[in-house]
Formats: structure tokens, sequence, C-alpha cells
């Protein structure tokens, strides 16, 4: 069995226990997420089974979507509700003053990455320099914010948030920078994951859901064909392919075919050899080779 199980995070749950209670269901060791939610968000994680852990690359660039409650008033040294308080301001937010500043934070915007994440600096976490007591150090990042919009107020000086944003973006820190912003402390109170890349909320199954699954026997129901996690890649079909021409190109031969003249080189493509899916392959010189291969294997000639 190989594909993506879209998992359903709970608060509290880490992402790497998320995956090892997936590698337990599913009695598998090569299993791996798309990219890591902070222990206290929730929400969408795809986990990927098998030979589907290849497809990192093609996943994890894909934008994401989250509902944030951003809270006024206090600001932690973690930009979330489970670290220490390190800063207090009065003043009540109003929507018109949030909505007036949220237009600075769309597009491509520069963050400080916080210092509770797991970001590498001289072979450290900087979250191990933080409980060490290290001084901040000031590594930035550039992402893009496709939409930023206040969806209600929650209480006082408490709003929701929805945020459309490119991978690597934190949002704890989008939220302690709007609160710099207007000039009082803030800090991220909930996260909600509701999409990473095709995969949202509403296909995503929780552990518990998993297990009455396996228990009924229909475990592989919730699994996402790589084919199916692929269709945002244009494809490249290859019809009419000799049955050596076939196997050359599931063995990883460059093959010519008429059909890529109209497609782009150098872009990542699903691939297909007369119906068959093989995988993600790359035009170069008008001839199409495997990158990742996912189809049956070919058998070899003697």
């Amino acid at each position: 069995m190989e594909g993506i199980v879209n998992v359903l995070k709970p608060p509290g749950m880490t992402s790497s226990n998320a995956v090892a209670d997936v590698r337990h269901l599913f009695d598998m060791k090569r299993v791996g997420h798309t990219g890591t939610l902070d222990p206290g968000a929730a929400g969408v994680l795809p986990i990927c089974l098998g030979r589907a852990t290849r497809l990192f690359d093609y996943l994890v660039d894909k934008e994401k979507e989250y509902y944030a409650e951003v809270a006024f008033g206090c600001a932690t040294d973690t930009q979330d509700s489970y670290g220490t308080v390190i800063a207090c301001g009065e003043g009540i937010v109003r929507m018109e003053q949030l909505q007036a500043v949220l237009p600075a934070f769309i597009g491509e915007i520069e963050q400080v990455v916080p210092m509770y994440s797991a970001v590498c600096v001289d072979g450290k976490r900087l979250y191990q320099l933080a409980r060490q007591g290290a001084e901040e150090i000031r590594k930035t990042r550039r992402v893009l914010v496709h939409a930023l919009e206040p969806v209600a107020q929650t209480g006082e000086n408490r709003f929701l948030l929805r945020v459309q944003c490119s991978k690597g973006t934190y949002v704890r820190t989008l939220c302690h920078d709007i609160g710099m912003a207007l000039g009082i402390p803030a800090h991220l109170s909930f996260l909600l994951r509701t999409r990473s890349g095709a995969f949202d909320v509403e296909g995503a199954h929780s552990i518990a859901e998993l297990r009455e699954l396996k228990e009924a026997g229909a475990l592989a129901s919730a699994v996402v064909s790589v084919e199916h996690a692929l269709l945002h890649l244009p494809e490249a079909r290859l019809d009419g392919l000799s049955a050596r021409n076939a196997r050359l190109l599931k063995n990883g031969a460059e093959i010519a075919h008429p059909a890529l003249a109209a497609l782009p080189e150098h872009t990542p493509l699903r691939a297909y050899a007369n119906g068959a899916f093989l995988g993600v392959g790359l035009i170069g010189a008008g001839k199409l080779h495997i990158t990742t291969f996912f189809g049956e294997e070919a058998e070899h000639e003697n």
C-alpha cells in the first residue's frame, strides 16, 4: 500500500508522533510527512506511505491555508499561547484598525524566524539555543502571503484571520508582527491548517478514525493514490509506444514522442505510457525521462 494519508492532527500532538501512529497503523517503515505543524496547532497533515515519500519536493511547496486567532494585549517568547509572557500592553483593537494594517502583510514579505523554531544555525536548532538562554539570532526569510483577511471578532482584542500563504510562513510571527504594527503586543492563540496543497480539512482523518477503518478492514480507503496527489502537475501522455520503448521509458531511458512538442521542458510532469501512470518525468531536448518512478516494474530483456 502506498500513497498519502490526509491526517487531521489534533493540538498537543507533534507531527513526528502523528507519523509514528500512522506507521504503526499501516505497519510500514517508509512513512513521512510533507511539512510539520507546530505541536499546538491542529489541522491537515499529509503523511506519505511507501514510495510516496519521494513526493516530498512536489508537495511541500504547495500553498497552505490557515484559520488563526490573534490575541492582542500580550506577547510571548514563542509567539503563541504556549510560551512565557514577555510583554504586555494596554489598548483596545477595533476591527477597522486591524483591517487598516493587514494589507502591509500581503504579498512577498520578510519574516524574522522565531527563536522557538526548528531552523538550524551552526548545526543547532533555534529552539535548542533558546532553551539554553542564547541571545536572539535574527535569521530572516522571505515568504509569500497570498491572502490575509479577518473572518470575525471572537472576543475583546481577539480576531479570527484567514491566511493563505507559501511554505515556510510562520503564522505566529505574522500575528506578532501585526501587533507590532498596531503598537499593542500580540500572539497567536489558535491555529488550524485547513489546506495543504490539494489536501483539505474536509477530507482529513483523525487517528481515531483511522483506527476504526483498520478494525473494519477499510484502511485502504483513507489512502490517496500518488497519481491523484500529483493532479496539480501537467501531464505527458505517450500513447502508441512500442512495448520496447515503453519498457525503456520505465527503465529510465529518454524517449522522444510527438506529444512532447507542446509541453514545457524542465518542468515536472505526470507521465503516462500507453495509458499507464509511470510517475514524474521531465522533458529535455525534446525527450522525456522518468525522474521519480511509481509504475509497475518493467521486465528487463535477456
